[in-house]
């Protein structure tokens, strides 16, 4: 992933609302969601969410596609997993033994 389009991602999810929607796409699977359903769990105006997807579609963190007179939204899993993939490159200086796994263990207390 270019510096230019991680910067695009990250600013696209610097929004609570446009955050918020993307993480509800994402918990939807592949399938996605029409966009009525998305306006209905987020309880935004359906002019401001149509603004905040427009933001998230130009970063190319969702697509959508028309069924008939619905417009259904889904996360772009692989431009997600590009954005991640992107800020953990140079994870603990290339170490193997780095990453989220490794930090969120228990430490042992020394008594």
């Amino acid at each position: 992933m270019e510096i230019k389009a991680a910067l695009a991602a990250l600013s696209a999810l610097g929004h609570e609302s446009r955050l918020a929607a993307f993480r509800r796409l994402v918990q939807a699977g592949p399938e996605g969601l029409s966009v009525g359903e998305l306006r209905e769990h987020l309880e935004l105006a359906p002019a401001t969410l149509s603004a905040h997807l427009n933001v998230l579609r130009a970063a190319g963190l969702v697509i959508d596609r028309r069924e008939g007179r619905v417009i259904r939204v889904r996360a772009d899993y692989a431009q997600m997993d590009a954005l991640l993939a992107y800020l953990t490159e140079n994870c603990c200086a290339g170490s193997t033994d780095c990453g989220p796994a490794r930090s969120c263990k228990p430490r042992r207390k020394d008594t």
